[in-house]
């Protein structure tokens, strides 16, 4: 069977928020920092998503780091860190690629270099820091030629 492959990439950006409390990208400064708050307080990151669940388990067996999630969309998120501004009630959020830049442009960031920063593509990553792309993921549909005779050739049909 031949089939026709179509696909868009869809992406997401994790979002830095200004609530950090280790400076110049510390690393043992913000491992303290974070254990002494003791928990990870995030915004569209359900255990449901993009292997979450893993990742706070990793952080809870590392760190002893619990986890809290209010799980909402790009522009929610935007809203709410700009409501809450330095009064944050979340340390990270992710959100769709295009609202990174919409987030550094309202001020909603502070720049955060991670250990493997180099190794992120610069098309990937804001130059400074704000936000960096954590996933992608690709929506993809097949067709069978030989039952389906009007192929389309575009998502718009």
């Amino acid at each position: 069977m031949k089939a026709f492959i179509a696909s868009v990439v869809a992406s997401a950006v994790v979002l830095t928020l200004p609530v950090a409390q280790a400076a110049d990208n510390d690393l043992a400064a913000l491992e303290k920092a974070a254990r002494s708050e003791g928990q990870v307080n995030s915004v569209g990151m359900p255990d449901s998503w993009a292997n979450w669940k893993e990742t706070w388990s990793d952080l809870n067996s590392k760190y002893g780091l619990k986890h809290s999630d209010t799980d909402m969309s790009s522009a929610q998120e935007l809203a709410k860190f700009d409501a809450e501004k330095d009064n944050a009630s979340a340390d990270i959020g992710d959100v769709g690629a295009a609202f990174g830049p919409i987030a550094v442009a309202k001020g909603l960031t502070q720049p955060y270099k991670p250990t493997h920063w180099d190794q992120i593509p610069a098309w990937a990553k804001d130059k400074e820091g704000h936000w960096a792309l954590a996933y992608t993921g690709t929506i993809a549909f097949l067709i069978d030629k030989q039952q389906v005779k009007d192929i389309p050739h575009s998502w718009a049909g």
